[in-house]
Order: structure tokens, then C-alpha cells, then sequence
């Protein structure tokens, strides 16, 4: 059956943009047409997309999924489901399951679950390091052959340098890209939120920015000794930023994320010991803020990913320093990334830069709207206005700061291999 995706307008940076039809046949597109150039043939399902924005999928980088081992919090189909929701046709899964994905048995059961689910595709991302333990190498050939496309102990940094070397090299061997959890532990020390004054009035132990920028400069001198391709994780800090431009400038093959929180809320979203507030890297001050809003614009961070890290209320609902890191961030990502454009940090196109097409291209995906690719795509109201509640997400769990927030713009319709997964109503 023939489905027309009609008026809308596409945004395709580097390939396409403009009024366009997109017709599309099975799982693939089978044409892009200038809007009415070519006859809809009757008995085609029309999907109407005037006054909407017609993307590429939205990819997440990162993304924890808690299958296997950790399904009251999340399983691979409500994750899915919520990446749905949000505008993503495929995430990368971090391997800090239980067991570790540090196996192609496990990789396995990751992708068989995702495409049993349908909503979005998985890309598992497999661990460094047996049992993320910063010892032993994983197989990277035997994980990628199961389906894992990049290597990275995510929760945890590899604290020998050696190892990640060693890491970087094997990995280099099968194009894998390493992705980085930059976090020096013993600066950490048992911190709970940014080290400043918020957290002296809160009593609180404080996380230094150099516990993250120290490792990042770290990891870029081990990826530009090895001519290794290095992807670091949740930047928070302009000391991050600053050493990630320079290496971009001096050809080192790095890539870099931040997330939504990140360019959206300081650690003033913590005081009342807001346990919903609590991540890691955790919440900066606002020139940290505003020096992440200003790297996306100028590509020193290539992508937007959301670190959906879900978790229940037994987890979150204790003393701010015994509740765990992090937030779901995969309903809420596209509206509060749709802000910058709003507020002319970024420009629509470059939106989709960095959450589709860079993710893309860090993958190895050719994500062109284009005949014969496959049909992942996205349809956006950015004008609608709508609550967020974190009563009616689709994830198993609720722990977000921005529940009740009014939003504006959404993924109103989302297409994985030419299959409505989504529909806003």
C-alpha cells in the first residue's frame, strides 16, 4: 500500500528542504516530490502534513532501557514506546543492565526485544570492560557482530588509562566509536550536586567541573595518541567544551552530546533537595549553561541526546544523598530543545542536526529523506501548546523536574520503516 505524506515541510539538512509530497511504499520511501507535482493514486493513505515540520526520525545516543534486570523501572517496549512518543525512531541503549550487556548473548536479547516491540529501533551500545569493572576487554568483535555499534562503560568512567587506551585500540580495529562517561572519582568523593555555594547553604558535598573536564582531556589525548574515534557523553561544563573545541580545531576525531537539562535548568532546580533534579554530571551554574547552549550552536557539540535514565520512587523518593542519578528525559527532549529555537540559539535546521542527522552520521546511518532509504521520519507541530504531566508518560517511571511544565511544539506523528508508531491526539 502507498502512503503519501503531504505539504509538509521538510527539513533534511544537507540533503533536502522545502513543501514536499514523500510517498512511501513498504518500509521505504519511493519518492520526494515538490507538494502536488505527482498525482496521489486513489486508495493510497493520504497523511496530511500541512503546516507541520517533516524530519528525519530524531536519534538518541543515550539512553538507558533497564532490560534485562531492571524492568520495574523500564523494559525495552514502554521505552521504546516513550521514544515513540518523543519523535525518536531508534536510541542507543547503554550497557549498565543486570546482567551487563558485556556479551553478544546479551546484545542479542536487546535487539531481538526491540524489534518485538516495533515502536523505534535499538542500537545497543556494549560495555569496554567485563562487568564494567575497568579490567578485562570485552570481544568488540564478537558484540558488534551481535549488533552492538559502539563500545562505552556509561555509569562508570574507566579510570586506568591504560586500559582505555588499549580499549581505543581494539575498538579502532572494527570501527566502533568509544563513548566516554568522563567523571574523575576521586574529585567526586562522595559529592551529591555542584560543588558552589548552593550546595554549602544545602550542606550538601560538592562535584567539582574538573571531575568531568579532567577525564575529557584525558580521553582526547588517549583518542588523539590512537587515531581513535572518541564520542564523550553528557557534557556539563565549559572547561569540557573549551578542551573539546580545541582538540576539534587540531583534527582529533572527537564527537560530543549534552542534554536537555543541561542547557535548560541550573543547580538552582535542586534546592529543596529536589531528589528529580539530582543527575550526573550534575546540574552547573548558569555560565556552564549557557557556555553548553552556545557549543551547540557553533557544532562543539555535535548532538542532543537525552540520558533517559528512569527510575521508581524507591530510588527517588529518599535523602538527596542516598536517591539515585538521573531523569527520563525522552518525552520532554524535543520541546525543550525546540526552545533554543524559539529563543534564536539555533536555527530549525540545525535542531535537526543535532538530533538526527550528527547521531546519524556518528553511526554510520545514512538517515537522507531520499528514495530508497528507509521511511524514518518524524512529523512536528512547532506551535502547539500542551502541559507535560508526568502522570501520563509513557515510561514505567515518572522521575522528571519537569512535570507540569507548559511546553510548546511536539512530535505529533512518528514513522519507523514506514509504519505510524505514534500518533498525537
Amino acid at each position: 500500500m502507498l502512503t503519501v505524506i503531504k505539504n509538509g515541510h521538510l527539513v533534511d539538512p544537507g540533503n533536502r528542504c522545502g513543501v514536499c509530497d514523500i510517498w512511501i511504499e513498504g518500509e521505504s520511501i519511493s519518492g520526494v516530490f515538490a507538494s502536488g507535482e505527482k498525482k496521489i493514486p486513489e486508495g493510497s493513505e493520504v497523511i496530511d502534513a500541512q503546516g507541520l515540520v517533516v524530519a528525519p526520525g530524531l536519534i538518541d545516543l543515550h539512553v538507558h532501557l533497564r532490560e534485562p534486570g531492571e524492568e520495574y523501572k523500564e523494559t525495552i517496549e514502554s521505552g521504546t514506546r516513550a521514544a515513540a512518543s518523543g519523535g525518536f525512531t531508534a536510541v542507543c541503549c547503554m550497557p549498565n543492565t543486570k546482567p551487563v550487556n558485556d556479551s553478544p548473548e546479551v546484545t542479542s536479547f536487546i535487539v531481538n526485544q526491540a524489534n518485538k516491540a516495533g515502536y523505534a529501533k535499538v542500537y545497543p551500545v556494549a560495555a569496554i570492560t567485563g562487568g564494567l569493572s575497568g579490567g578485562s576487554l570485552c570481544e568488540y568483535g564478537e558484540l558488534k557482530a551481535a549488533g552492538a555499534v559502539a563500545i562505552t562503560d556509561d555509569g562508570r568512567p574507566v579510570e586506568n588509562a591504560q586500559v582505555m587506551r588499549r580499549a581505543m585500540e581494539y575498538a579502532k580495529g572494527f570501527d566502533m566509536p568509544v563513548m566516554s562517561h568522563c567523571e574523575e572519582l576521586s574529585l567526586v568523593a562522595g559529592g551529591s550536586m555542584n560543588e558552589g555555594l548552593t550546595a554549602t547553604r544545602m550542606g550538601l558535598a560538592g562535584i567539582p567541573n574538573l571531575s568531568e573536564s579532567l577525564m575529557v582531556i584525558r580521553d582526547i589525548g588517549l583518542a588523539e595518541l590512537t587515531d581513535t574515534r572518541l564520542h564523550i557523553a553528557h557534557v556539563s561544563t565549559q572547561e569540557s567544551i573549551e578542551a573539546i573545541r580545541q582538540a576539534k580545531k587540531r583534527g582529533v576525531k572527537v564527537t560530543a552530546e549534552t542534554a536537555p537539562h543541561y542547557f535548560t535548568l541550573t543547580e538552582e532546580a535542586v534546592k529543596g533537595y529536589n531528589t528529580h533534579a539530582k543527575m550526573n554530571p550534575p546540574l552547573r551554574r548558569e555560565e556552564d549553561r549557557q557556555a553548553v547552549r552556545q557549543a551547540l550552536a557553533d557544532g562543539t557539540l555535535d548532538a542532543i541526546a537525552t540520558d533517559h535514565a528512569p527510575h521508581s520512587v524507591l530510588e527517588k523518593d529518599l535523602e538527596f544523598n542516598h536517591a539515585m542519578n538521573g531523569i527520563v528525559g525522552l518525552e520532554t527532549s524535543l520541546p525543550l530543545s525546540l526552545v533554543l529555537v524559539k529563543e534564536g540559539v539555533l536555527s530549525f535546521e540545525t535542531l535537526i542536526r543535532r538530533m538526527s542527522k550528527a547521531p546519524a552520521q556518528i553511526l554510520g546511518i545514512d538517515n537522507d529523506v531520499k528514495t530508497g532509504n528507509i521511511a524514518d521520519l518524524v512529523l512536528i507541530n512547532e506551535d502547539v501548546s500542551w502541559k507535560f504531566l508526568a502522570s501520563e508518560l509513557q515510561s514505567k517511571s515518572a522521575n522528571t523536574p519537569f512535570d507540569g511544565w507548559d511546553m510548546k511544539g511536539r512530535a505529533v506523528r512518528t514513522l519507523v520503516n514506514g509504519r505510524t508508531v505514534y500518533q498525537y491526539s
